[in-house]
């Protein structure tokens, strides 16, 4: 049964490496939200900090992108992505999904740059704010302790706790409750493989059918 409050939601979903292949966000979540009746376009664009999006994005490590029910189209490297004010003009969803944390985390250094990351995070709120588009921010999930890019139970706690207190005017979805540290397989400490996302992505489906800020766009 198609869930009232997505069914024909306009959302625009932007991110970073969590959306650029098949397998990961941009099939699980892309796919939850259309099979309960939204209309999606994800954006991915691997590495990207929030203030990335304020310009043409070009990606060196990799990005996609979904339309609809259609397939996940990777782009070509070096392919530019519209900037946020374009893609919200351009598109007008009603919702704009930002799934963005764990390049915020700088998690090989000592100490976590709050100044920083209240910098990227604030200039990419205030220039969405200002087209009057409902957002909500989806922060980090576990990882595993190590791998690759050093990440960890502690720091990854930290920057969702920041950025709980950091995205407003736009509501914020805390994926560390969505499981326990460690429950979802990574690759690499910081992606997880299949089963992962198709966990995160359902979960997540999930809090934004409960989300207060779905409710508030009903009453629009």
């Amino acid at each position: 049964m198609v869930t009232t409050l997505l069914a024909g939601l306009s959302i625009l979903v932007i991110g970073d490496s969590h959306l650029i292949s098949a397998g990961n966000l941009i099939d699980s979540l892309h796919m939850g939200l259309e099979g309960k009746g939204a209309r999606v376009h994800t954006v991915g664009a691997c590495g990207t900090e929030p203030s990335d999006w304020l310009a043409p994005v070009k990606s060196t490590c990799g990005a996609a992108e979904r339309v609809g029910k259609g397939p996940v189209k990777i782009l070509a490297a070096g392919a530019e992505i519209p900037s946020i004010q374009t893609l919200l003009a351009r598109e007008k969803p009603r919702l704009l999904l930002i799934v963005m944390g764990d390049t915020l985390a700088s998690y090989p250094k000592p100490s976590f740059p709050k100044a920083w990351a209240w910098q990227q995070v604030n200039a990419l709120t205030k220039a969405v704010s200002a087209t009057g588009t409902a957002c909500l921010w989806i922060g980090p999930a576990w990882g595993q302790d190590g791998g690759k890019y050093g990440k960890t139970d502690a720091r990854v706690k930290l920057v969702s706790a920041f950025l709980a207190g950091n995205v407003a005017p736009c509501g914020y979805i805390d994926s560390l409750k969505l499981s326990k540290p460690g429950a979802w397989t990574t690759v690499d400490g910081v992606h997880f493989n299949r089963a992962g996302y198709a966990a995160w992505g359902h979960a997540l489906t999930q809090q934004l059918e409960q989300s207060p800020v779905l409710k508030t766009l009903e009453k629009r």
